[in-house]
């Protein structure tokens, strides 16, 4: 049995109820010497505050330009079994479902060509598998592709689209993101593994306002399903909550964002003409209401976490759109070309899709991709992106 470093900052990790990462990488130290020397970096990362990993130049697997995330560490000589520790991404199934035998593959190939560590899964989606040395990473990319696997997105390219598990298993699917996140994936397999854009650009499917995947906050393109009929409505199902306990008025009408709904004591009315779609009515009562029977999708465009400017949340692009076919997707495919296209020409280096708007102005962004400004593109109340207004003009009247 391999002896471990000691690790006193790392094993303050360990306390608690709850399972920790430093437990797993001691138990694949005992047959890994990568992830020994993985404990002795980081112990001294913690105790120093000082990161020990640098970018020592791009590595990859031949014809993909992303995928795989280079790491070397700056401690080579003290902690050798790391010197080389590069990071894949893998693109993951859509709505992560796996059978065990897929589970048990990759774990297999990463522990031959690997350290065998794994992150299910990383922010975008993927199956992180950490640590390799630039010599494996070919015989890696091999075995992955001999079990049906891929490798995903890195850097300046469309990142591995990811999707919530939709009509597989709930209820309140209003698309079916399981389609469309496999559709985008295998059309767009180029602008996947080939950066060709300022920066990423990220997909994510939510099927119904919950957003599940939180696309509102990390994906360049939200895809999230809605409806636009009325919400399904069973009275007896709304009586027997209130007659089992619930407060109706305090719990669902007092919490309602768009104040579209009355409660007499009897009868639930819902003025649906006022309705935002959140969703809190029916995950409150999910027996009694139900999202309308018209269903489709909301494309919103523009999040990101903030690295170049502050974090953005996803703007309304397309307030409703029908995804159910073939012709339907060809619409969705058509806008994101467009984007790309403009985004691609005049974006900056490492400019998201959602700063190059700040930058040119929505009203210059939609009349660049040949789109109709409406409505609920209102970034929020009372601000209007394309009919220019000024604070002053109001108060010049009134004298």
């Amino acid at each position: 049995m391999a002896e471990l470093p000691a690790t006193p900052l790392l094993d303050d990790l360990e306390k608690g109820p709850w399972p920790s990462f430093v437990t797993e990488i001691k138990n694949a130290a005992l047959h890994k010497d990568s992830c020994k020397d993985l404990l002795g970096q980081l112990e001294r990362s913690y105790r120093e505050k000082i990161g020990h990993w640098k970018h020592g130049g791009i590595v990859g697997v031949l014809g993909y330009g992303g995928g795989v995330i280079g790491r070397y560490s700056d401690l080579p000589k003290e902690f050798p079994g790391i010197a080389h520790f590069h990071t894949l991404r893998i693109n993951q199934p859509s709505g992560w479902f796996y059978t065990s035998k897929a589970l048990r593959d990759i774990c297999d190939l990463w522990e031959e060509h690997g350290s065998g560590l794994t992150n299910m899964h990383g922010s975008t989606g993927d199956i992180i598998l950490l640590g390799t040395t630039t010599d494996e990473l070919e015989p890696t990319f091999k075995a992955l592709t001999d079990v049906g696997f891929d490798i995903g997105g890195s850097g300046s390219d469309v990142r591995t689209p990811s999707c919530c598990v939709g009509p597989a298993r709930c209820e309140w699917a209003c698309y079916d993101t399981l389609k469309v996140c496999y559709q985008l994936t295998m059309d767009y397999q180029d602008e996947i593994h080939r950066p060709m854009f300022p920066y990423k650009f990220k997909f994510k499917m939510s099927g119904c306002p919950n957003d599940c995947v939180a696309s509102i906050a990390r994906s360049d393109m939200s895809i999230i399903g809605t409806w636009r009929d009325d919400i399904q409505q069973d009275d007896a199902a709304v009586k027997e909550y209130a007659d089992k306990g619930l407060n109706i008025q305090r719990d669902v009408v007092g919490n309602c964002p768009g104040q579209c709904m009355e409660w007499d004591g009897e009868k639930l009315t819902i003025d649906n003409d006022l309705c935002r779609r959140c969703m809190h009515c029916i995950n409150a009562m999910p027996k009694a209401l139900a999202p309308g029977k018209d269903r489709g999708a909301t494309i919103l465009l523009g999040s990101k976490a903030p690295i170049v400017e502050g974090a953005l949340l996803s703007s309304v692009l397309i307030p409703f759109l029908k995804i159910d076919n073939e012709e339907d997707f060809k619409d969705l495919q058509a806008l994101v070309e467009e984007i790309w296209e403009v985004w691609g020409e005049e974006g900056k280096n490492r400019e998201r899709v959602g700063e190059f708007i700040q930058r040119v102005g929505m009203a210059n962004f939609l009349e660049a991709i040949g789109l109709e400004p409406v409505a609920e593109m209102v970034a929020h109340p009372r601000e209007n992106p394309y009919v220019f207004y000024n604070q002053g003009d109001d108060e010049e009247e009134d004298k």
